[in-house]
């Protein structure tokens, strides 16, 4: 920094990353080393196309003042992206006590036998950050393999078919289990009926038996009788 130089500025260029339609911003930062009160004023060829905050200041001893620079969205791009817009820093040395409502436009005329110190800035067009591309497959920075969505969906909705399965069968084998205490069940009952069954005919058997021996023993005692009957009235009879 020379001796005329009353402000560090950094950067002497101001980069915009150009983008059609949007508003971009860059800073500058100036810093005051010296013992003296500095006031600056940033003047630019495109007034209407830029936007300063602040554009005029005064910057402490020994302390720093950030400046921001806002481009407005533009509808269409330079040639070649080249931009010819330039910007002016002035400053000069002030009292103490002078504040920004106290900078005028007569501060900055060298005519007045003011020292001023003028910096011209350039303005550059840069292209945009560009997303982060991703890591190729193959690449020694991870070759492990990485399970895609689909991956993890067919992996998903195997185990929950698994799981369905295994359920269905646990189902099928609670549902097989009680079928066959069921049809054991009715065996024994079938068979226990077969057994009550044959036995109420054995003794239906033995009853109708008994019945038919009573009524032939009857039969035979009413014919003895009817044959006593018959002897005696032929008796009497013959009496």
């Amino acid at each position: 920094m020379s001796s005329r130089e009353l402000l560090e500025i950094d950067p002497l260029e101001l980069k915009f990353p150009f983008e059609l339609k949007k508003q971009i911003s860059c800073s500058i930062q100036l810093t005051n080393k010296s013992d003296d009160y500095v006031a600056f004023k940033v003047k630019t060829t495109s007034p209407k196309k830029y936007c300063v905050r602040p554009n005029a200041g005064i910057v402490q001893p020994r302390s720093t003042c950030d400046v921001i620079v806002t481009m407005q969205a533009q509808r269409e791009a330079p040639p070649d992206m080249q931009c010819k817009d330039k910007f002016l820093l002035q400053s000069v040395v002030v009292n103490q006590g002078v504040s920004v409502k106290d900078i005028t436009q007569e501060m900055f005329a060298k005519e007045s036998g003011n020292v001023v110190d003028e910096v011209k800035l350039r303005v550059l067009y840069v292209s945009p950050p560009q997303p982060p591309s991703p890591v190729p497959e193959g690449s020694e920075e991870d070759s492990s393999p990485r399970p895609s969505v689909s991956d993890n969906g067919n992996s998903n909705a195997s185990e929950l078919l698994a799981a369905a399965r295994a359920y269905a069968e646990d189902i099928q084998q609670g549902k097989s289990s009680e079928n066959l205490t069921l049809i054991s069940r009715l065996t024994e009952e079938k068979n226990t009926a077969i057994q009550q069954n044959n036995k109420l005919r054995q003794e239906l058997e033995l009853v109708r038996r008994e019945v038919s021996k009573q009524q032939g023993g009857f039969s035979f005692l009413f014919v003895v009788i009817i044959a006593l009957l018959g002897i005696f009235l032929g008796c009497m009879l013959k009496k």
